[in-house]
């Protein structure tokens, strides 16, 4: 019982800090949605402790918290390669607009 009501604050009190972070712009909403979702699934299983047991089983898991930190590494991969591959193409934006910047300068200069 101590345990749900446990996983139940930290889940309210990670969405509450992640609508805290959107709100003053700490935080895009495209990536503080992703946030919500993973605190409101922390609050479901904070609400509903043996639906993480059904689900394993389901999946012929003998150990429930075995799929559960699975689960989490492989949404943190994703989120990462995500996180990445926006990196990428900022810095790829950020090169283009370098050099469109340089040329401007020195077509600038040139006709100055």
């Amino acid at each position: 019982m101590q345990l749900t009501v446990t996983t139940t604050i930290l889940g309210l009190g990670l969405a509450a800090a992640i609508l805290v972070l959107i709100r003053r712009d700490h935080l895009h909403l495209s990536h503080g949605v992703f946030w919500i979702v993973v605190a409101a699934v922390a609050v479901i299983f904070g609400v509903v402790p043996g639906l993480i047991d059904r689900i394993a089983g389901l999946f012929g898991v003998a150990y429930p918290p075995a799929l559960l930190l699975l689960a989490a590494v492989i949404v943190l991969f994703v989120k990462s390669l995500l996180a990445d591959i926006a990196n990428t193409r900022n810095e790829r934006r950020l090169r283009r607009l370098n050099q469109q910047l340089a040329l401007y300068e020195k077509n600038t200069r040139d006709e100055g």
